[in-house]
């Protein structure tokens, strides 16, 4: 089992969490398809729900509300964030901020778990900054139903490469794999942590936006069982260079992508 139990090298993505409308609908969905076990948290943590997967934390799940815990009028989307892992979120936000970065929500305490903020690059892709310290992130990952790739697509990706590598200690580098030219990858200390693409081939209107991948056994009984419980499928599945894969939107329109393959980036 691909366990990690220390903290994430900075500019690693290290955790994820969901922002729906219904909660335990959500909760419902992805026990169903992940196998995850997670409950409605307690009223002090908003009701943050840490899902967990073979007694490990794998993903968060919480209820769209306003700061105040009221609910939110219009309702945001359904949305899916990634966070990468720093060791000063303070620093890193000035960082962001230098690069053209804007802060979606300051850098504020999580009890002793952690430390967070939410920042949006120059080009409007959403991401979070996870400083760890009773909570190092993701539990158990690159196996079925855990995160297994996060990927950044953008307008722009060598601007976006400049900003990162600003904001954290992480490089954007041109692949070199075989079948994958034209794709960047998100480096830390030399190590591929995530990738990067361009909006060229997405629908017309797709926004910059981080894209969470699940690791799966099968993506075509994964995508049928995920129709069968509300959701739609974008992209059905397809091969590609590191493997089989689909891209789906939950009952509730989070988008996130199922994998079979070798895509594994984060550090057991």
């Amino acid at each position: 089992m691909p366990e990690k139990n220390s903290p994430y090298q900075a500019g690693t993505p290290c955790w994820i969490d969901l922002m729906v409308p219904d909660q335990q609908a959500a909760l419902d969905f992805y026990r169903d398809l992940f196998g995850w076990q997670g409950e409605v948290g307690p009223p002090e943590t908003g009701g943050y729900a840490v899902c967990a997967l073979k007694g490990r934390p794998v993903a968060g799940i919480m209820a769209a509300m306003n700061p105040d815990g009221s609910i939110p009028d219009p309702m945001p989307p359904a949305v899916w964030t990634t966070y990468l892992a720093t060791d000063s979120v303070d620093d890193a936000l000035t960082k962001a901020g230098d690069a053209g970065g804007k802060a979606v929500i300051p850098a504020v305490d999580v009890m002793d778990l952690g430390r967070m903020a939410v920042v949006t690059d120059p080009q409007g892709a959403v991401f979070g900054l996870w400083e760890a310290r009773s909570f190092p992130g993701a539990g158990i990952v690159n196996e079925p139903g855990a995160l297994i790739w996060n990927e950044l697509s953008t307008t722009d990706p060598q601007a976006a490469g400049r900003f990162y590598a600003a904001a954290l200690p992480m490089t954007a580098t041109p692949s070199t794999m075989e079948g994958a030219e034209g794709y960047t990858e998100f480096q830390v200390q030399g190590r591929t942590v995530g990738g990067m693409m361009t909006l060229e081939k997405a629908p017309p209107g797709t926004p910059p936006h981080w894209m969470a991948y699940f690791a799966v056994d099968d993506v075509d009984s994964t995508v049928d069982a995920a129709v069968r419980s509300g959701a739609n499928v974008l992209a059905p599945p397809f091969d590609m260079v590191a493997g089989r894969m689909a891209v789906l939107a939950d009952p509730q329109g989070a988008v996130f992508s199922v994998i079979a393959g070798q895509a594994g980036a984060q550090p057991a």
